[in-house]
């Protein structure tokens, strides 16, 4: 391990520019940006307890740094791309697909290029089209649009050996494919329909419509009904494969919608590929948080940007290059391949959830890649925020469901609980773990969580949930004696034997299942609770007075996620990927969710209840009557006796006894 403080530079410049850290065997392992690289760097050497854990791993694994000064940060920005691209530095971001997306490929390289279902890396010299969310809808359309573009989509081995028998494959006679294995067609005319295939791939399907109708009229005029039937059947085709995507913007926009979904340790970022306002694609990623300076989501943003149009870029840079190259070798003259410039990968509007750390260089970043204008755009109304609101639920699902993998995998919880074991030296694998999370508006309404997990599954029918009481009688509670309170009502009912436990008011326990079961009646081998150094000291507390000694008690504090173990002075700080880690921050977000779910019903039912829920005599029905019929309880107070006596159900006694409670004497 390296003391920073032993390669701390010194006058550094104050100019934009791009940095590098290596280590020791001269490795670069990671790559920055700054707009002020003296100010950039002093943060990485202030006290190493204030630095993220990972950017604190970093310093203390480099042992030099060196810059490199720019002239502006979109040159910056580029820069630090590149240097990211050619080192692939181990403590940069990794942006890593959330899962893999089925594609359509064509492999434009070949002399008859093939059309056929694609999954993993990409090569060279084949064209993408996607991705799809399901491999059934790559099948689908292929099969589709092979009527109407008949390329060929068998594998080499099948071509060949159909060109040397001299008669297509099943696909040839039924005019699903123009059979260039047979000759029936030549390579310059196959290459023809497979730009006519790009092409609609691409988007660009109104020449495509409009060359087959003028293909269609031709036919009809020479009276060869057959093949204008024919064409007509393939306009169908081709409208109804345009039309299976719902528009989502009406006007027809081109862009790119991206939303992000946080916790405290990954981002998951989704995006939707707009064109001619359908969704042409969507993709998914899963990154590691760093948060090391200033910017947060906001440099996350920026930094995605740039780097996913700058690989696309390239892509399709590489794809432009190798069907130059193959159109060379065979000698193809005045061949003009489709135009796949990058402005069909960077579209002129990109919509984000979260604008970039700075807009005004980013979209010039884009624009040189792009080779015209990008607006970079945040809505805030109408439907594309509404689609916008449907991208961030897709990229917090995929949060969610990237998390639960390790959750269900037995050999990740097996490691995990291991991993908890071994790093706070407990006597064996905490199989039962027992979280509780505090959850109010400032400490309004406060309840508490109980969630249970048994060999790090949740077992849902050990939940509990709290009601918490205000010891202080001003409404208000903290945290700190919520805690205590949770952890004392919790472990009085468990650990004693049932008969010396004492008797205690039953209202205590409001919204508690009864505990008559055995389920609770062994201890956890973990207790976690969601806070810090207060929380957990509160909770050992009443563990201490009610003589438990063999519970270990834990908390989770949100900043850094640090696990501070109580007794202890510093908190205990996991590796960022260690499976124990993300087991605690699974247990301590199902708390949550299960607290805030119960705060949310309490504080509904506080919303929902007025100056009519104490009167005698007047149960919920009578009052939604009185609701129903007078509008409000405004309208109510305006009413009169005798008004109220005409709602039905109510005599002059109880009218008199309403009419009273809203009329209070001064």
């Amino acid at each position: 391990m390296t003391d920073p403080t032993t390669y701390r530079p010194t006058n550094v410049p104050t100019d934009p520019g791009v940095y590098k850290f290596r280590d020791p065997t001269g490795r670069v392992i990671y790559v920055g940006k700054a707009k002020n690289l003296r100010a950039r760097l002093a943060t990485y050497f202030h006290d190493l307890t204030q630095l993220h854990p990972r950017t604190r791993h970093m310093v203390t694994t480099a042992n030099q740094v060196e810059w490199t000064v720019v002239g502006s940060e979109v040159e910056a920005l580029q820069l630090e791309y590149t240097w990211i691209k050619k080192y692939d530095p181990h403590f940069n971001v990794k942006y890593r697909d959330d899962k893999t997306y089925p594609s359509l490929a064509i492999s434009i390289g070949e002399p008859i290029p093939r059309a056929f279902f694609h999954r993993g890396p990409r090569k060279a010299g084949i064209r993408y089209f996607g991705p799809y969310s399901h491999a059934w809808a790559v099948r689908e359309t292929l099969d589709l649009l092979i009527r109407i573009f008949p390329v060929r989509t068998c594998t080499k081995g099948v071509y060949n050996r159909h060109e040397k028998l001299g008669r297509p494959c099943l696909l040839g006679y039924i005019d699903k494919c123009s059979a260039p294995c047979v000759g029936r067609i030549t390579e310059t005319d196959h290459r023809r329909i497979v730009d006519d295939l790009c092409a609609f791939l691409a988007g660009r399907t109104s020449p495509i419509t409009t060359k087959l109708e003028t293909e269609m009229q031709a036919a009809a005029a020479e009276l060869d009904f057959e093949r204008a039937a024919r064409i007509r059947d393939n306009l169908a085709a081709i409208i109804a494969l345009t039309e299976q995507q719902a528009i989502v913007l009406p006007d027809g926009t081109d862009a790119d919608v991206i939303a992000i979904d946080t916790d405290e340790l990954e981002a998951a970022i989704q995006l939707f590929h707009i064109r001619a306002g359908r969704v042409k694609g969507q993709r998914g990623w899963v990154v590691e948080r760093t948060d090391d300076h200033d910017g947060g989501s906001e440099q996350l943003m920026q930094d995605f940007l740039i780097r996913f149009y700058s690989d696309a870029a390239d892509q399709e840079q590489t794809v432009r290059d190798s069907e130059e190259k193959a159109i060379k070798r065979r000698g193809v003259d005045n061949y003009v391949p489709i135009d796949t410039t990058a402005t069909s990968v960077v579209p002129h509007d990109i919509l984000v959830e979260i604008p970039p750390a700075d807009i005004p260089h980013t979209e010039a970043a884009l624009s040189q890649l792009r080779g015209g204008p990008v607006r970079i755009k945040t809505p805030k109304r109408g439907d594309k925020k509404t689609l916008m609101t449907t991208v961030h639920r897709n990229a917090t699902e995929a949060l969610k469901q990237h998390k639960l993998k390790r959750v269900g995998d037995l050999t990740a919880r097996s490691a995990a609980l291991q991993e908890l074991q071994n790093s706070l030296f407990l006597p064996e694998a905490p199989l039962r773990i027992e979280c509780t999370d505090i959850s109010h508006i400032q400490g309004t309404d406060v309840v508490a969580s109980l969630v249970v997990f048994e060999d790090g599954l949740p077992k849902k029918s050990d939940y509990r949930r709290y009601k918490i009481t205000d010891a202080a009688g001003d409404g208000h509670s903290d945290d700190v004696a919520s805690i205590a309170e949770v952890t004392r009502r919790r472990f009085l009912r468990h650990h004693l034997d049932s008969r010396t436990v004492p008797e205690l008011d039953g209202s205590q326990f409001e919204d508690e299942k009864p505990q008559t079961s055995n389920k609770f009646a062994y201890s956890p081998q973990l207790f976690i609770v969601d806070g810090g150094a207060p929380q957990v000291a509160a909770a050992q507390q009443v563990l201490d007075e009610l003589g438990i000694t063999d519970v270990p008690v834990i908390g989770i504090a949100k900043r850094l996620e640090e696990i501070w173990v109580a007794g202890e002075k510093y908190p205990l700080i996991l590796p960022r990927h260690s499976q124990a880690l993300f087991l605690i921050q699974h247990i301590r977000d199902e708390a949550h969710r299960f607290a805030i779910t119960f705060h949310r019903q309490q504080r509904s039912a506080r919303m929902r209840r007025s100056e009519l829920d104490n009167i005698k005599g007047l149960g919920a029905a009578r009052r939604t009557e009185l609701v129903k019929h007078f509008g409000s309880v405004k309208q109510l107070r305006q009413a009169s006796v005798a008004d109220i006596t005409a709602v039905k159900g109510f005599g002059p006694q109880l009218a008199q006894n309403v009419y009273d409670a809203l009329h209070p004497p001064e």
